[in-house]
């Protein structure tokens, strides 16, 4: 009887199975690898605290191979970091901080203000313009200045609009109306000076009403004097509903041709209704092109970041009950159809990418000459390579 191991992707990066079939299966570069030949920052997963107990979970999103980049999934938001005022707690927000520098992973911080999960004295309270701002100034302050030179980019401002494209109906809007906005994007430049500050909201991917309104957002900041270097869009879909590569791309090409950076920051494409049949997987990897393609379309979409690596450590079931299988791994940690089709498009583009960048001057000159630059080849040689445990190391000159 032959007994054949199962060859989950954690196994794949941690190089616990070696058997012949597993090496065929393997993934022929990791998504952010592939997605840093093919130009862009990282590609990333968010993750909270509780998944870091899994010991399958946890190699998984702590491969910098993998997930070059984290997000906060939810202990960074008001109520895990200020529960009372002025007594803060960076405890929780720490261990998902640490464990991304950890293996060397970009850190997206997440969020500074938003209408949910806020703390009672926040919600509740009776509050003019002048303490509201106070409160909201305070908060970024202490949060953001405590997280200092650790994130790449901030959430500032999460969800403000409605899908109509009117302002959320919140505490922060019944009293200081829009001004809220700027008020928070300039609190938060004054904390951490060297981090990318980000609106973040869903429902803004397609063009309408909201998108429109998103825009408007920019303009409002950057009317009042604060500084805002990019737009988060957070794309939950539906299998089927996501929309094209081009459509997609247009959205982002709106705002970048505002002087913005763009991210995918929350995605995952949930079915429906479960069990998915083969078409359906099918269908949900074609949505995941999409997206990526976008992305890889826009020379200003910095990076893409998946709410949940896994099907076993998504939001969505709790959600939207009767719906999920979302993310691009099940609940064993395979990789699904989305998850190879994702691969192919990222290689595909690094492929491209390649090309021009051996078509620019100095291949041109390395192809006619056959010379190369002695420091070119020097630095060249030095990029970080991946070590057996899966981190980066940088050899020596």
């Amino acid at each position: 009887m032959t007994t054949h191991k199962q060859c989950t992707l954690r196994a794949v990066l941690t190089g616990l199975l070696v058997a012949p079939a597993c090496v065929a299966a393997a993934p022929n570069g990791t998504l952010h690898q592939l997605a840093k030949a093919a130009g862009k920052l990282y590609f990333g997963t968010a993750v909270d605290n509780p998944e870091l107990d899994d010991p399958q979970y946890r190699p998984v999103v702590g491969s910098g191979a993998e997930f070059g980049q984290i997000t906060v999934g939810n202990t960074q938001k008001w109520q895990f970091t200020e529960p009372e005022q002025n007594k803060f707690d960076f405890a929780a927000g720490d261990v998902i901080v640490d464990f991304a520098k950890s293996n060397s992973q970009i850190v997206r911080c997440h969020t500074l203000v938003w209408h949910n999960q806020l703390p009672q004295f926040v919600s509740s309270g009776n509050r003019d313009r002048d303490s509201l701002t106070r409160v909201i100034e305070s908060h970024i302050s202490n949060v953001a200045g405590h997280y200092k030179g650790k994130c790449y980019a901030w959430d500032v401002v999460n969800e403000a609009l409605n899908d109509d494209g009117t302002f959320r109906d919140s505490v922060f809007n019944r009293v200081l109306g829009p001004d809220w906005i700027p008020i928070a994007f300039k609190a938060a430049a004054a904390a951490d000076p060297m981090a990318k500050l980000y609106y973040n909201d869903f429902n803004i991917e397609q063009p309408g009403n909201k998108q429109q309104a998103a825009l408007r957002i920019v303009d409002l900041v950057r009317g009042c004097g604060a500084t805002i270097h990019g737009v988060g869009f957070q794309g939950h879909f539906t299998v089927g509903q996501t929309g094209s590569k081009e459509s997609l791309a247009s959205v982002l090409n709106s705002f970048a041709a505002k002087d913005l950076d763009v991210a995918y920051t929350e995605i995952d494409i949930r079915h429906a209704s479960l069990p998915a049949d083969a078409q359906a997987q099918q269908r949900q990897a074609d949505d995941y092109a999409a997206v990526v393609g976008a992305c890889l379309s826009v020379q200003r979409c910095v990076g893409i970041t998946v709410w949940g690596a896994s099907d076993a450590h998504s939001w969505v079931p709790s959600t939207f009950p009767g719906a999920g299988d979302a993310t691009l791994l099940d609940r064993n940690m395979n990789p699904k159809p989305a998850y190879n089709r994702v691969r192919d498009v990222l290689a595909a583009a690094g492929r491209t990418e390649k090309r021009k960048m051996d078509g620019a001057p100095w291949g041109i000159l390395r192809l006619v000459t056959g010379w190369t630059c002695p420091w070119f080849a020097r630095h060249k040689a030095r990029r970080p390579r991946p070590s057996a445990g899966g981190t980066f190391v940088l050899p020596p000159l």
